[in-house]
């Protein structure tokens, strides 16, 4: 996996792959910017500059002598100057041509070559063969023409490479070189070389060089260049840590786990990629048009040159301005400009919001929902369990009963121990000190203190142990209402109280769902967790619609049922337990994507794992396919109204004279048609208002049952 430094892509670097991308370009994008070759930006933008610095005095030398002299011996001096714009500056033009010709599909170049050297060619020959010619020239046409639209190229190519600064970015976060730790020594070697198990070390300030593990040390990594979020997250020996992102306060030693493009920050890359080649449904037409419109266009030149001389009494000088002055002012390049430049911007725009969208169409699926169903633990909810409630036993003092609980849990890793413990350190309660701590299973954790015994009872043997725990009736219903778990807290056979176990819902979560609601987006829990558990969650969130007890393929049922009725349905899960109804969904959302970016079913990847990033996805869809909208119906327009005019509907009125300038003003015309969808679609970049989201039809009630 390499970056290609012109357009920022990430990009295999076979042969046949490059050539793709240069097709795919040529066609697309209809300039010969990144057709030249495979220069950096910075270089890409000083040949484009050299070209423009010989250009614009040239011409403007052209025009004096047409104008100001307007002798024989400063035509002829005109034409050497005009050879010149043609050969040297207007050189990308005729290489895009040729590879037009011999793909045999149409592109700008064609049109530009063509109708610039039948300008020239024709004001050649009136010096050549005078007298057999009118004696009118248009060198200053022809020059003119090149120049103006290679100027547009030069701001086209600024303009997109400030699209692409997300991928850009991504691939300027690897560093060069990594210490590695080899034979008993440090050695620096070049981040290409490194290996799976190799141990390196990297200083404070530094890039990490690759996915991997921390073995010692202990530092802060500011990850927001890749996932979107602020702020620096502790890291201490266990913990992962990605390629790209920057170390902390701390030295630390990892063990590299994936190198190259099985890296996180490359398989981000890979995604953008693959969305800003892609082509989403809307442009299908456009396509369609854009296969017949370079040929079309020339028909239409030549028919309108030939009607004009032969119909309308033009002179041969006249219908070749007619010719030329169709030719330049089509521009197919905003129909190949209008959804790759939306798509470049809006997709780059939301990866730095941590928001991914895979596949060729996953823009316009995402942005057609109206229905989001939703995995609740995991997704909705933290998968690691928290206490969720403390009750203590009459005469028990709340301190008494948590220093206990967190002194029993010490002794252990179980997931409810720990969950123990954060309580006690988020209470400033100190834990209690045991000698000696046994798990029991199925039953819970007993701890000894000297001649003092305390355990830990769960809910299902707490009463078979002979524990009275009539005090918490009250207590006992209401958490298991809300399907939490429980366990009661004793020491020396006296109850003490009980803590309830849950999860806790994610952060941002009440504001997404809030956000999507108020959008008129419509949601439901579908989850395998029990009815209570769900209930409970769905509750707190607000949510009316809770499917439980589902299995997954329970789930991709229930699923269709919203799509009979007529919903557009989105699945938020994690990726891989819920892959089936992912991939069964109109939009998957999948959250906690983790490494494996390129496995995941979903369209749409959260790699904040948070469900936050949702309403954020839709917003984003919904904006860049009105900028691809505005940009088609940019191009149609511009094409159905100064076609017509090109090829002479204004003669009636104006005359033929007026030619001697419509081609010029169709160069500056056609370049302000791709500038036009170019800044068009840079809007998206804006910061997404709260409202983004447009307002969704009411829904109906719908049927789950199976089949």
């Amino acid at each position: 996996m390499a970056t290609d430094p012109v357009c920022g892509m990430f990009v295999d670097e076979r042969p046949e792959s490059l050539q793709l991308i240069r097709e795919n370009r040529t066609y697309y994008f209809c300039c010969s910017g990144c057709l030249d070759s495979f220069a950096s930006p910075e270089e890409e933008r000083r040949r484009l500059a050299r070209r423009l610095a010989v250009a614009w005095p040239i011409s403007g030398a052209i025009v004096v002598l047409t104008y100001a002299v307007g002798s024989r011996d400063s035509a002829v001096f005109a034409g050497v100057l005009g050879a010149v714009v043609q050969g040297y500056a207007g050189y990308p033009f005729y290489v895009g041509a040729w590879e037009a010709v011999r793909r045999r599909i149409g592109n700008m170049d064609l049109l530009i070559a063509t109708g610039t050297t039948a300008a020239f060619g024709y004001s050649v020959a009136v010096i050549a063969v005078p007298g057999r010619l009118p004696s009118a020239d248009y060198f200053d046409a022809s020059a003119l023409i090149v120049t103006l639209i290679l100027t547009g190229n030069y701001l086209e190519h600024r303009t997109r490479l400030r699209a692409g600064s997300a991928l850009r970015r991504l691939g300027e976060l690897l560093p060069r070189d990594a210490l590695v730790l080899r034979d008993g020594g440090e050695r620096c070697v070049p981040v290409g070389e490194l290996v799976v198990g190799d141990r390196v070390r990297v200083a404070p300030g530094a890039r990490i060089p690759a996915d991997g593990t921390i073995l010692r040390g202990r530092t802060h990594v500011v990850e927001s260049i890749l996932t979107g979020e602020p702020g620096a997250v502790e890291k201490s020996p266990g913990d992962s840590v990605l390629a790209g992102t920057v170390n902390g306060d701390g030295t630390v030693e990892l063990s590299v786990d994936r190198t190259g493009s099985d890296t996180f920050v490359a398989q981000i890359g890979a995604v953008l990629t693959e969305a800003e080649m892609s082509r989403v449904p809307l442009q299908k037409t456009a396509d369609r048009i854009a296969r017949w419109f370079v040929p079309g266009v020339l028909v239409l030149a030549v028919a309108a040159g030939l009607f004009w001389r032969f119909v309308g009494g033009a002179t041969v000088s006249e219908s070749v301005l007619v010719f030329v002055t169709v030719s330049i002012t089509a521009c197919p390049c905003a129909f190949g400009l209008a959804t790759p430049a939306a798509i470049l911007v809006g997709t780059g725009r939301a990866a730095e919001d941590g928001i991914l969208f895979r596949g060729r169409d996953a823009i316009e699926r995402v942005a057609q929902v109206d229905t989001i169903l939703t995995d609740k633990t995991g997704t909705l909810t933290s998968p690691e369990v928290s206490v969720a409630s403390w009750v203590t036993a009459p005469a028990i003092g709340e301190g008494d009963l948590i220093a206990t609980a967190a002194g029993i849990a010490s002794g252990t890793d179980h997931p409810l121990s720990r969950a123990l413990r954060r309580a006690a350190a988020a209470r400033g309660v100190v834990p209690r000190r045991y000698e000696e701590t046994i798990v029991d299973p199925g039953v819970g954790v007993r701890s000894r203190s000297g001649d003092r015994r305390s355990a830990i009872v769960g809910a299902a043997s707490v009463r078979r142990e002979g524990t009275d725990v009539a005090p918490l009736e009250s207590w006992i219903r209401t958490v298991e209402g809300r399907g939490e778990s429980w366990s009661a807290v004793v020491s020396d056979g006296k109850l003490l109280g009980a803590v309830s176990f849950g999860s806790a819902l994610r952060p941002g979560v009440r504001e997404a769902v809030a956000e999507l609601r108020a959008a008129g987006v419509r949601l439901a829990i579908v989850t395998g967790d029990h009815e209570p558990a769900a209930r409970s969650v769905a509750e707190r969130l607000g949510i009316s619609e809770v499917h439980a007890g589902a299995s997954p393929a329970r789930k991709v049922e229930v699923l269709e049922a919203y799509r009979r009725s007529g919903r557009r349905v989105g699945f938020v899960g994690d990726g891989v337990n819920d892959a089936p109804v992912l991939a069964a969904a109109d939009a998957g959302f999948a959250i906690g994507s983790g490494t494996d970016v390129a496995r995941e079913s979903g369209q749409v990847i959260l790699v904040r794992d948070d469900f936050g990033g949702v309403p954020g996805a839709i917003g984003w869809a919904e904006r860049t396919v009105d900028r691809v909208r505005w940009n088609l119906v940019w191009a149609v327009g511009y094409n159905l109204v100064l076609l017509p005019i090109a090829a002479g509907a204004l003669v009636p009125w104006f005359g033929l004279g007026m030619y001697r300038w419509l081609p010029i003003a169709g160069a500056l015309a056609m370049g302000f048609s791709s500038a036009t969808v170019v800044l068009n679609s840079l809007t998206i970049r804006r910061p997404r208002p709260a409202d983004l989201l447009r307002a969704r039809p009411a829904g109906e009630a719908v049927s789950t049952a199976p089949g």
